[in-house]
């Protein structure tokens, strides 16, 4: 059984998670609505994997036996002054959810919850890959603000969008979609 502390924590991340997945689709609509298909195909991705995070947080809980709320996401900022505006705010976001990340991780650990810190593990992993995909896709856009099809080629080369299903990940309510 989870201890209250880190059930709380994990309800308050599940609001993180999905404002992040909001976020996401604001970056991609930018891009979108700029004519950068592979930038926004990548905040796409990017918005289903948020919410899918959010919804490994909510099967935990439902299969642990604990409520969940599921809250109402912040309106995201979608307003940005160029390529890197929305890049920028994703990587600012995914430093925000690493330590978030690590805080439950040791809310488990201080309340003795080894259950928690285990299912916890697999998201530290993963925070450390997306803040080194958006420190790299930063350093692209940054450099390619005059000439945006050079980010677009970096996207589709490096993020192809067909990626592998991590068999180690936690099972998401509803499967992941």
């Amino acid at each position: 059984m989870p201890a209250a502390r880190f059930v709380d924590a994990l309800n308050e991340q599940i609001e993180y998670e999905f404002g992040a997945s909001q976020a996401y689709v604001a970056a991609a609509v930018y891009y979108d609505a700029q004519t950068l298909p592979q930038l926004a195909g990548f905040f796409y991705r990017q918005a289903v994997e948020e919410r899918n995070h959010a919804m490994m947080m909510v099967r935990y809980l439902l299969d642990a036996g604990e409520d969940v709320r599921i809250p109402g996401a912040p309106a995201p900022n979608g307003e940005f002054s160029d390529i890197v505006g929305p890049v920028a705010a994703a990587l600012e976001q995914e430093r925000r959810v690493a330590g978030q990340i690590e805080r439950l991780a040791s809310i488990a650990r201080a309340e003795g919850d080894y259950t928690s810190e285990q299912f916890i593990h697999w998201f530290l992993k993963e925070q450390v890959e997306e803040v080194a995909t958006m420190s790299a896709l930063l350093a692209v856009v940054e450099r390619s603000r005059e000439n945006p099809m050079l980010a677009e080629d970096y996207v589709a080369r490096e993020h192809p969008g067909v990626e592998a299903e991590d068999p180690t990940a936690p099972p998401a309510a509803g499967g992941a979609l």
